[in-house]
């Protein structure tokens, strides 16, 4: 075999297991795959799948306990230092140096990477030509918005121009202009640098731009092949159901639960439903009490695939969510956000930001990396105070009284505030106890929590030893316990994977049923067609508001009949860049 016909990464019958704590982790099992020279492979799966081992077994930070792996032909495990030369590797939270400058973070990787100085300066232009960095060459890192800070993360792992590069979800926790400027920067690699790159992701639209996909669940692949290798044999399962929005969470949450059904989800202005071979969607469930639906064949897609598969493979449903019924008055305003400003010194994060939302809504706040909707969002959870204007949450002015507008609401942070070196149980019995609930109401509360979000299993586990979705639902679990009339999402789905994203939405939308209030901060456009109504922010201010149609209606065309929440935003977002260079 040539050179140019030696695969970029071969693994053989590799196995690698882990012991945390008291538990035998089984993190590969006998896996063998082949990446191809210059393609764009996906590597996807569910939280725990493998993805992450595998990658740092490919770079030789890990060493197989069975099994062989090559890189470019060369053993890792004989030669891990000739391997390392030739391979990026940018991990899920690539180490910037957020005290040094864009360009000195260049330099210092170029230094660990031993790049000469002779070739560093046109190696850095093209990266910052690439990256659109250059303007914030300057900039120390750690101010630098999230998508930047990637893209940053991505041209230091580039510096030595590799011939195999790996990212670990390297789109996590971006907006989706981030997300497209990444790709981009991707393709552009593999197309004139000839480059392979093995990439994993939580975003399954995603895997559509690779040429091949490795699907992993518990250690295992359960195939390879392009996307269409996966999607195709779903033709004639997959269908849209489309309702008028007001009856879309009763049919979701019944579809859910039909013995017929292996996914429904929301899309666009659609459900998205995939049935099980042989079903037919009409009957799959009592529809007789919903007005106007309307059933259609669907393009089957990857991700029909992927739930199907790992349904297939034996992964169970959400238990359904056991909470009170609130009574819910017809328009009853419960935050109210009036011209509120917040200033950093002489810089503004917030600048005269007014919306309202009524009690049992889901309401969005969307936005580019650094719009302001973190900073709005705090404000709103009495964590920051606000410069100006007024915020009322639940009757309560937050400018007078942040403690008591405090006491009835969730609070469910980006990063999962757990402690991680408690138990489950350990922060449940603390979150408890923090909100102040009686000794009996505790042990109600708690077992009410490790019922329904499936926790009892890991009762005793640390969390710094859970998977990245049972972090999420214990979250999620703390922040009911005191079964609050208003709950707050920051960034809840970062990073975490679809099936985790599916079970947190049936339980959110059972929260709206129920007359809970729900505030959400995301990146991830599909999740926006989950909310009644939206807020879309940019530098500080409101750009638009409104219900997800009619966001998307302002840009329905010829071209784009039918356009996405992401088509939306960025079609804002570029509205506003041209109006400011036009007044410019």
């Amino acid at each position: 075999m040539s050179r140019d016909e030696t695969p970029a990464l071969r693994l053989g019958n590799v196995s690698r297991a882990f012991d945390v704590g008291k538990a035998h982790i089984d993190a590969l099992v006998d896996v063998s795959i082949e990446i191809g020279a210059g393609k764009i492979s996906g590597l996807i799966g569910p939280d725990g799948a493998g993805k992450s081992t595998l990658m740092r077994l490919a770079t030789g930070l890990l060493l197989p306990d069975r099994g062989e792996i090559r890189v470019w032909g060369t053993n890792v495990a004989e030669a891990p230092l000739k391997v390392q030369s030739e391979v990026g590797y940018m991990p899920q939270r690539f180490g910037l140096y957020e005290d040094l400058s864009v360009r000195e973070n260049l330099d210092l990787y170029a230094d660990l990477q031993a790049v000469e100085a002779g070739p560093r300066r046109t190696r850095y232009e093209e990266l910052m030509r690439m990256t659109a960095l250059e303007p914030f060459a300057t900039r120390l890192a750690g101010r630098l918005s999230g998508g930047m800070k990637q893209k940053l993360g991505l041209a230091c792992t580039l510096v030595s121009t590799p011939r195999l590069l790996l990212l670990d979800e390297p789109t996590a926790g971006v907006d989706p202009i981030s997300r497209r400027e990444l790709w981009s920067i991707i393709e552009r690699m593999v197309r004139e640098q000839g480059m392979s790159v093995l990439l994993s992701t939580a975003y399954l639209d995603e895997a559509e731009h690779c040429d091949e996909i490795i699907l992993m669940h518990q250690g295992r692949v359960l195939g390879q092949g392009p996307p269409r290798h996966f999607s195709e044999p779903m033709r004639g399962r997959s269908f849209h159901f489309r309702v008028p929005p007001a009856a879309r969470r009763r049919l979701q949450q019944r579809l859910s639960e039909a013995p017929g059904i292996v996914d429904a989800v929301v899309d666009n202005e659609n459900l998205r439903v995939v049935t099980r071979s042989g079903v037919d969607p009409a009957t799959a469930a009592d529809f007789s009490d919903i007005d106007g639906l309307e059933i259609q064949a669907a393009e089957p897609s990857f991700e029909d695939a992927f739930i199907a598969t790992l349904k297939q493979a034996g992964v169970a449903g959400p238990t359904a969510l056991k909470v009170k019924s609130r009574t819910v008055e017809a328009g009853e305003t419960v935050i109210e956000v009036d011209r509120v400003q917040k200033r950093f010194g002489d810089f503004s994060a917030v600048k005269g930001v007014s919306f309202s939302v009524r009690r049992g809504e889901i309401f969005g706040l969307l936005g580019a990396n650094g719009a302001g909707k973190s900073t709005t969002f705090r404000m709103l959870c009495g964590l920051l105070p606000a410069s100006a204007g007024e915020l009322k949450v639940g009757g309560v002015d937050l400018r007078r009284a942040a403690a008591e507008a405090r006491s009835g609401l969730g609070y469910m942070a980006q990063r999962f505030s757990l402690y991680v070196n408690l138990t489950v149980m350990e922060n449940l019995k603390f979150f408890a106890a923090s909100y102040g609930l009686a000794r009996k109401l505790q042990r109600q509360r708690i077992d009410w929590a490790l019922e329904t979000f499936e926790l009892a299993e890991v009762a005793d586990s640390n969390c710094a030893e859970l998977p990245l979705g049972y972090r999420q639902r214990l979250a999620l679990a703390a922040a009911l316990l005191h079964e609050p009339g208003i709950l707050f999402l920051d960034e809840p789905t970062s990073g975490v994977d679809p099936l985790a994203r599916r079970e947190f939405w049936l339980r959110i939308n059972a929260l709206a049923e129920s007359g809970v209030t729900v505030l959400v901060t995301t990146h991830f456009m599909a999740e926006a067609d989950y909310c009644d109504r939206l807020v879309v922010m940019a530098d500080g201010e409101v750009l638009a508001q409104g219900t997800p149609a009619e966001l998307k209606s302002g840009f329905r065309s010829e071209r784009l009949p039918s356009p996405s929440m992401e088509d939306a935003f960025i079609g804002l977002i570029r509205d506003r860049d041209q109006a400011g260079e036009a007044a410019a």
